[in-house]
């Protein structure tokens, strides 16, 4: 990693300054794989800057993706002020008057994000136009985030920005964020602001636990029962134009949408709405109006899973559905004489681990069938589910992750890691140290096994956050994880990344993302 421009800040700009000039020198996070800054500036002219399309990009004028990251990012950079041109000449040097953005590869700018994007780019900052050069739509993306953070004020408000080089790629390819909408609601607005921070720390997948026990928000065309008598209220509810607004801005932001629709377990709502698709539960042999885990001996079950898991794919473009498998209660099907009379039938004694098995593989042969591929928790391969090799593991349990990691990857399995990464736990002061701390990699295996390891997901479960909290606990303490799933592994001086932090913090919150304060003082805005 070249840092040789980031070793002059301190002599440049001011080492120990005090925290209200916190905006007054780039702060760049997630950290770049390379950096070089000139002691060199250029002035950026609110009333004249423009960035535009080069002209050998592939990606031209009538590509809408990139023509709205441009306005963004102009606004980002500039768009707070309420008279842009009042400090344009407080700078007397050299101008910088375009960002010229080039796409060096065919590029489909109707496509959605997936797994195999490119989000490489190189940003070359020089007078009087620099250019930002990337193979994918996904990297200038990148860039342009990276763009807009090198760009600061001097003391009298002049937008000045370092003559620079810049060459990045992310570490890992998978940088999730988890929300759920199941224990509270989150109305649409909150998921796209949550969708503009991912942006802002370069994650670029949404894994949207829609549904669980308490509600069952997502309006199902094939079963609309199941949001009709399954959610909170009829406001409580997604419809599909709604999930296409969702899928739409996180295209637009690069960022892949992953539904989990987690079964057997965490099913309750699914049965408000689905007669006979949960188990009944006994107690001294006699049935009592409970119900358990969804029933896997009917045929009628897996009926209702093939029509529903075909909807859901044809919905969501992205090419992998999470099917959830996590933390599946065998109270009810142990005390059900039908389920006990089948796992005699089948051979599987008393080991309801066994069962779980046999649903989640006819499970796994249902959304196979539909072309896409699946995420799982953890459980389902402790539980020895035949699984394709390239299903992918999510890591949850913790403290022994890091042996879970070991065993995922000795099996051949691409794992994602998100044991330590839990963000509803909250703590006093500084917590996003600990999330920062982690090295994804830290477990013993071979280079390939490492390799095997695609990211990793920050969650934020929802039975103490709804939409008056979703962001503040949130951000920046998931900026910490998004920087280690970005930078380099040595990038991890922490005081470096606080410097940093404290001023990406007050960045997200000049462009309307409510994050909590990581610091005593205030922004400068």
């Amino acid at each position: 990693m070249a840092l040789q421009g980031l070793l002059l800040l301190p002599v440049l700009l001011g080492a120990g300054a005090p925290l209200a000039s916190a905006a007054r020198q780039p702060a760049l996070w997630p950290l770049p794989m390379s950096v070089q800054l000139s002691p060199n500036l250029l002035r950026l002219a609110p009333g004249s800057f423009e960035i535009i399309h080069g002209p050998q990009s592939s990606a031209g004028p009538d590509c809408f993706l990139l023509q709205d990251a441009f306005r963004r990012y102009r606004e980002y950079v500039f768009g707070y002020l309420k008279s842009p041109d009042q400090y344009s000449k407080s700078f007397v040097g050299a101008e910088l008057q375009q960002l010229l953005v080039t796409i060096t590869s065919d590029s489909e700018c109707d496509a959605y994000p997936s797994s195999t994007s490119d989000e490489s780019y190189k940003l070359i900052v020089q007078e009087p136009v620099a250019v930002l050069e990337a193979r994918e739509i996904w990297g200038a993306l990148r860039g342009l985030e990276t763009f807009s953070q090198l760009v600061y004020r001097d003391p009298y408000g002049a937008y000045l920005i370092n003559k620079s080089e810049v060459i990045d790629y992310p570490r890992f390819h998978f940088r999730g964020i988890l929300i759920d909408t199941s224990r509270h609601y989150l109305p649409v607005k909150t998921i796209l602001q949550t969708l503009d921070g991912m942006a802002f720390n370069k994650f670029n997948v949404l894994h949207w636990h829609i549904v669980d026990d308490q509600s069952f928000p997502y309006q199902s065309i094939t079963f609309p029962e199941l949001s009709n008598k399954g959610a909170y209220s009829p406001a409580h509810v997604y419809t599909q134009t709604d999930i296409k607004l969702v899928l739409e801005y996180a295209r637009l932001r690069g960022i892949r949408v992953i539904p989990e629709f987690d079964t057997p377990g965490h099913t309750d709502s699914w049965g408000k709405g689905q007669n006979d698709l949960l188990t009944p539960c006994y107690k001294r042999g006699i049935k009592i109006d409970v119900f358990g885990p969804v029933n896997p001996i009917l045929n009628t079950t897996y009926e209702f899973m093939s029509k529903f898991f075909k909807e859901v794919s044809k919905i969501f473009p992205e090419n992998y559905i999470h099917l959830g498998g996590d933390e599946v209660d065998f109270t009810c099907w142990k005390s059900n004489p039908d389920i006990t009379e089948f796992m005699k039938q089948q051979g599987f004694g008393q080991d309801y681990e066994k069962l779980e098995s046999y649903y989640i593989q006819k499970l796994i042969d249902i959304v196979s069938s539909t072309n896409k591929g699946y995420i799982v928790w953890q459980e389902v391969f402790d539980n020895e589910v035949k699984l394709k090799q390239d299903t992918i593991i999510e890591v949850w349990i913790g403290p022994s992750y890091n042996l879970e990691l070991q065993k995922v990857t000795a099996a051949g399995y691409h794992a994602v890691l998100a044991a330590p990464w839990y963000l509803d736990y909250i703590s006093y002061g500084q917590d996003w140290k600990k999330y920062y701390k982690v090295e994804p990699l830290d477990f013993s295996g071979t280079e390939s096994q490492k390799d095997l390891v695609i990211g990793g997901t920050a969650a934020l479960w929802g039975e103490f956050v709804d939409a008056t909290n979703l962001s503040p606990r949130l951000w920046p303490r998931a900026s910490a994880v998004g920087e280690r799933l970005w930078s380099p592994a040595n990038v991890r001086d922490l005081n470096d990344a606080y410097e940093r932090l404290t001023e990406h913090r007050c960045r997200m919150v000049r462009r309307g993302v409510p994050a909590q304060p990581v610091f005593t003082g205030h922004c400068e805005m």
